[in-house]
């Protein structure tokens, strides 16, 4: 085993009482850590597994839950959207310190850059319209038929996030921007009159999804740690920040010449979901966008607070927490635009 602490000797008693590992030896990797929750490949003599379990350490209530991880996992089994296969999931937490549950390894590709350098023109466009196609299927879950009922309120998701994301930025001891108090006085009153629950991903990126070795087909989502129920329109324009967003202030393709590069313009992916979902989508496109890049920079405000409390796990927590005040001046110019605002 690597790096991995003396408790996972009973994690191999556990693995091979359930089923998932013979008599051979078993692999343990980080795969990911930090301030999220930190996860590890398992590779026994039967198989390859993720295990996913909550940080040690105080916990803010409803954070890491990773029992709803698996819960809305779980539900998704046999929906249109592919999750991985759950496997177990054990609330002891004498093991590892922690509740954690055990998932099939998706043997694919994770794409992080999202102007997909080294590909092809026609293959960007492929791996864009497979995205988008994904999030309509998402948005179109019976959840109650899934079992999710009760996996969230139902209605004013946008608001009660608007509410929750200005009291916290309120709350902060750091500077705050003219362009994120514009925002916290502007959303409130603009909020659209049509409201609408469906399930919700709440942070659907690309490198979220796992994607076929060779093909430009969603072989998984994953991190499911945000979702919740909520307004469709207000994760859809989660993902479309991207295109407002130039590479060099955070992870985005505004500015790029997508056309050579194969890349679907704003206007041309939102009209793709609006075909599949028969949703109004561009109606208050131009609310959606500033609502997400507000949440966005009040969620950056706030790691920029723990650096400054001493409390931030990462080392670059001063530099992300930085990009806040640009993000809400990408938002406020938003708001200010009254028309559809979509970019080209």
């Amino acid at each position: 085993m690597s790096s991995t602490p003396s408790s996972w000797e009973a994690l191999e008693q556990y693995l091979r009482a359930q089923g998932l590992a013979g008599s051979g030896t078993i692999h343990i990797a980080v795969l990911s850590g930090g301030q999220s929750n930190p996860t590890f490949k398992i590779t026994t003599d039967r198989g390859s597994y993720v295990l996913r379990k909550q940080p040690q350490g105080y916990l803010l209530p409803g954070a890491h839950a990773i029992d709803r991880e698996h819960r809305v996992m779980q539900a998704l089994q046999n929906t249109a959207v592919r999750v991985p296969k759950m496997l177990a999931y054990c609330e002891d937490s004498t093991m590892l310190g922690t509740p954690f549950y055990l998932m099939e390894f998706l043997d694919g590709r994770v794409l992080v850059d999202q102007a997909l350098p080294g590909m092809m023109p026609s293959e960007r466009n492929s791996i864009y319209r497979e995205m988008n196609r994904v999030i309509a299927a998402l948005h179109g879950v019976d959840y109650r038929a899934v079992g999710l009922a009760s996996y969230g309120k139902s209605g004013n998701y946008v608001g009660r996030q608007i509410a929750r994301w200005s009291r916290q930025t309120r709350e902060s001891t750091l500077p705050v921007g003219d362009a994120m108090h514009r925002l916290m006085e502007w959303l409130p009153e603009n909020l659209p009159e049509r409201d609408e629950t469906t399930l919700v991903h709440g942070d659907y990126r690309l490198d979220n999804l796992v994607f076929h070795p060779s093909e430009p087909r969603v072989i998984g989502v994953l991190d499911w740690e945000l979702s919740t129920l909520g307004h469709p329109l207000a994760d859809f324009s989660y993902q479309c920040m991207s295109w407002h967003i130039p590479p060099a202030l955070w992870r985005g393709i505004g500015g790029l010449d997508l056309a050579a590069l194969g890349i679907p313009s704003e206007a041309e992916y939102v009209q793709m979901y609006a075909n599949a979902t028969g949703r109004q989508v561009a109606e208050h496109w131009n609310f959606y966008i500033a609502y997400n890049l507000f949440r966005m920079a009040a969620i950056l405000h706030g790691i920029a607070q723990r650096a400054a409390d001493g409390n931030a796990a990462s080392a670059n927590a001063l530099e992300t927490g930085a990009k806040a005040g640009p993000l809400a001046e990408l938002g406020w110019q938003c708001a200010l635009n009254g028309r559809m605002l979509l970019a080209n």
